[in-house]
């Protein structure tokens, strides 16, 4: 029986590295391998708006290989590493996806499998605590690879590396709640995850800056995505939906900040006291920014302040699965088995208002957010609204 594989993905934009994980997949497993991938929509988990919009991306993806793309819903979209990919492995789990692929600078599963099984035990957290008390100018991260290293050696460098770093968390999800799934870690080939280098695999920092810049990357995107790109050709002006996010993000109480997503310990209050004092929200975060606050936090909460996602939102699971692009194998995958699923399937989005109280909340919030990230667009005429409701997946 062909393996069906899961992939968290963002695919910001789509690049020739990410074509490789899927061929990667396929050569692992063989040619009828179905691919199924979890999408962050029109925000990413570094707190910022993507480049183009989620329906693009995920077109790009099923015609360089994916057969079915659906959406991580945004509050598990924009949550710190280890929700994100709870949330994501819990959609594929779902889905009825018996391996999980991901992208590794190691490409060491045994020494990811120790990581992961000592962040689970209970006695780690009270050691990195013991090591943040004992030196408070101990990040929370420096202190658990400093608690990793002292038990696990070398292992611990692994930590230091952003695709291993969330290697480990989708494996503890998956051991976490049990799921029936084997790991395939692919190794990252090329540019690092923010490199500037353009060589064989540049990364997708480096093709961000340079279409924002106004630049041709045509050359270094897989030929099968160019079309979509082009034919789409709206990206998203930063300018512009920052102007929309302090717009909103001003006129919030400072009791809004201590509802949001990881603001325990006083930090809602603290970044509302930064928010306050002016500034792009470059500057915000970067003033809020502590040994104790990384500025990614900052720029997640910030986010999830403007776009009204409250912590309560991302626990638990994502309540249902929504495609937004699929092959003909994908869509034979969609409808066989939908009953015996976890999790109810949405291909017509405004069905989502028959499936309970909470679908209905997680899905108007992001369909509220790609109404703002639209209004962003360096193409005017690209703002439609109410688009989430209407717009059905692309099929490839």
């Amino acid at each position: 029986m062909p393996h069906t594989v899961g992939i968290v993905c963002e695919y910001n934009p789509f690049h020739r590295g990410h074509l490789y994980m899927l061929e990667e997949c396929r050569r692992s497993f063989g040619a009828d391998t179905m691919l199924v991938c979890a999408l962050s929509g029109d925000y990413v988990q570094r707190g910022e708006a993507a480049i183009f919009d989620k329906f693009t991306r995920a077109e790009a993806a099923c015609r360089c290989g994916a057969d079915l793309v659906l959406e991580l819903p945004l509050p598990w979209c924009v949550s710190p590493a280890e929700g994100f990919a709870a949330g994501a492995v819990s959609l594929l789990a779902a889905a009825g996806c018996d391996t999980l692929a991901f992208g590794s600078e190691s490409g060491d599963l045994t020494a990811l499998d120790r990581l992961s099984d000592f962040l689970l035990e209970p006695s780690t957290g009270a050691e990195i605590r013991r090591l943040m008390e004992e030196d408070r100018s101990l990040s929370y991260a420096r202190a658990r690879q400093r608690a990793a290293q002292e038990r696990l050696g070398e292992d611990a460098r692994l930590l230091s590396s952003a695709n291993d770093i969330l290697a480990v968390e989708y494996l503890k999800a998956v051991k976490r709640n049990a799921y029936p799934m084997t790991a395939l870690p692919i190794r990252r080939r090329g540019s690092g995850h923010d490199s500037q280098d353009a060589g064989e695999f540049p990364s997708a920092m480096l093709l961000r800056a340079a279409i924002g810049r106004g630049e041709d990357v045509s050359a270094l995107i897989p030929q099968e995505a160019r079309p979509v790109f082009e034919q789409t050709k709206a990206r998203i002006r930063t300018d512009r939906l920052e102007t929309a996010l302090l717009s909103r993000l001003l006129t919030l109480p400072a009791e809004r900040f201590d509802t949001l997503p990881d603001a325990g310990g006083g930090a809602g209050r603290h970044l509302y006291k930064a928010l306050r004092a002016g500034g792009s929200l470059e500057e915000v975060a970067a003033r809020a920014t502590t040994k104790g606050y990384t500025e990614s936090r900052m720029r997640r909460m910030l986010l999830c302040a403007a776009l009204g996602i409250r912590a309560e939102d991302g626990r638990g699971v994502p309540p249902y699965l929504r495609a937004l692009a699929f092959n003909e194998r994908g869509r034979a995958f969609l409808g066989g088995g939908r009953e015996k699923r976890a999790l109810p399937t949405l291909i017509k989005p405004a069905a989502v208002r028959t499936l309970g109280p909470r679908c209905l909340k997680i899905f108007t919030i992001g369909a509220e957010a790609h109404d703002l990230y639209r209004l962003a667009s360096s193409e005017p005429s690209a703002f439609k609204a109410d688009e989430d409701w209407k717009r059905g997946p692309a099929i490839v």
